[in-house]
């Protein structure tokens, strides 16, 4: 059986621990035929207005709409769900979380563009996918391409946005080509994705500007209170401190 490589994402009621899927939206590759799967749902949690801000679904766009775990779209999300296939998308955590709470466990071999890119192109002054459909003209592209699938494009909107990640996967596995030119390229994107990435200088706070190496030299002490006193200090951050400290 060929693979399949599963381009997603969602919108959401908000960011929060109560909030639901409202949109799943997907294409599928890998076979003759592109198969784009695009459904919106009804939620008994009410959507935030930041998030309407953000993808623009009202509640009247759902009313008599069915519940995501329920739908088509879902049930053919996990009829896909095997360990031979890829599942690709920007920021995987959030979305992978959202359709958890739905029942979704993901089998498939997950490939999230945020940290390739990250991996890439760390001196970007941002990775948001909405950064990259201006920094690398994918929007000159897209209507090509959602005319190909049949798709409409709506900025932020779940099958719009994967129609901007189909074309930024195409760009990062050029990337990954010329960088790791011995290797899979996908593999080496699944591998990405689960690597640490190694965070030269601070983006935040005082030290905000100042490599981390040169606050290791002056504050050594502020970098140990990181680690020991922040809760929810991020990963990578986290690895890089240790990196430098030599821990």
């Amino acid at each position: 059986m060929a693979k399949k490589y599963i381009i997603l994402d969602t919108e959401t009621t908000g960011t929060s621990e109560e909030d639901r899927v409202i949109q799943l939206g997907y294409i599928v590759l890998g076979e003759k035929k592109v198969e784009v799967q695009n459904e919106f749902f009804s939620t008994s949690v009410p959507i935030s207005f930041g998030a309407m801000e953000t993808h623009g679904i009202t509640p009247d766009m759902l009313e008599g709409k069915g519940v995501c775990k329920e739908s088509a779209a879902f049930q053919r999300l996990l009829e896909l769900n095997t360990n031979e296939n890829y599942l690709i998308i920007h920021n995987a955590p959030f979305d992978i979380t959202m359709l958890e709470k739905e029942g979704f466990k993901t089998q498939m071999r997950v490939i999230d563009t945020l940290r390739v890119a990250k991996h890439l192109l760390p001196d970007e002054e941002a990775h948001r996918l909405q950064y990259f459909r201006y920094k690398m003209e994918l929007y000159k592209e897209e209507q090509k391409e959602a005319d190909a699938l049949g798709i409409v494009v709506k900025a932020h909107d779940a099958i719009g946005d994967v129609l901007v990640l189909k074309l930024l996967l195409s760009r990062l596995k050029e990337l990954v080509s010329t960088k790791f030119p011995s290797e899979n390229p996908v593999e080496k994107m699944v591998q990405l994705t689960t690597t640490p990435i190694l965070i030269n200088s601070f983006n935040f706070g005082k030290y905000k500007g100042k490599t981390l190496a040169e606050v290791a030299q002056s504050d050594a002490a502020y970098l140990r209170w990181m680690l020991s006193s922040m809760e929810k200090l991020d990963e990578d951050l986290k690895y890089s401190i240790n990196r430098v400290l030599g821990n």
